[in-house]
């Protein structure tokens, strides 16, 4: 089973920090095109998703004009998404007990690759999940301005919801 983000939601959560923390966004930024593959039996599935990293996207209370700079910093500048343009997850091991999982695998960012353990938890209509990542694990530099002043937490908080198949 295949989805993507006509189907299912991908969400990454930054959070502010820094004397001018007052000045920033806490941001939730929507992934706009990716695509999670799950095959396998039900009981011992395979997940393989991808992601644009230069298609996060800002959403909520952000001006318009805030929102194309936040975006431009979060492809160019904290991601690199040219140089490094997929972000891609491999399970290794999914472990389901009923409506909940234990999902083991492998997660390719930055031009690194780690391994990531998650549960996941389904209700009527998806299995949702939520995994912390630390940037600097990545390779990542988080964001800074105002000579750090204003500065992005180095962890970030990624939601992704699936329908159930």
């Amino acid at each position: 089973m295949l989805h993507d983000a006509s189907t299912a939601d991908c969400l990454v959560y930054t959070f502010r920090e820094g004397l001018l923390s007052a000045v920033g966004h806490d941001l939730c930024l929507r992934v706009e095109r990716f695509a999670v593959e799950v095959t396998g039996d039900a009981n011992a599935p395979s997940i393989l998703a991808r992601f644009d990293a230069a298609s996060l996207r800002a959403s909520g209370d952000v001006a318009p004009a805030d929102a194309r700079k936040i975006e431009r910093n979060a492809a160019d500048d904290v991601l690199a998404a040219r140089r490094f343009p997929t972000i891609e997850f491999r399970s290794t091991r999914v472990a389901r007990d009923g409506d909940r999982a234990r999902i083991d695998g492998t997660l390719t960012l930055h031009g690194h690759t780690r391994e990531l353990s998650f549960d996941a938890t389904a209700d009527a209509a998806a299995w949702s999940a939520e995994v912390r990542l630390d940037q600097r694990d990545f390779g990542i530099k988080p964001y800074t301005a105002m000579l750090g002043a204003l500065r992005v937490k180095p962890e970030v908080v990624v939601r992704i919801r699936v329908p159930r198949a």
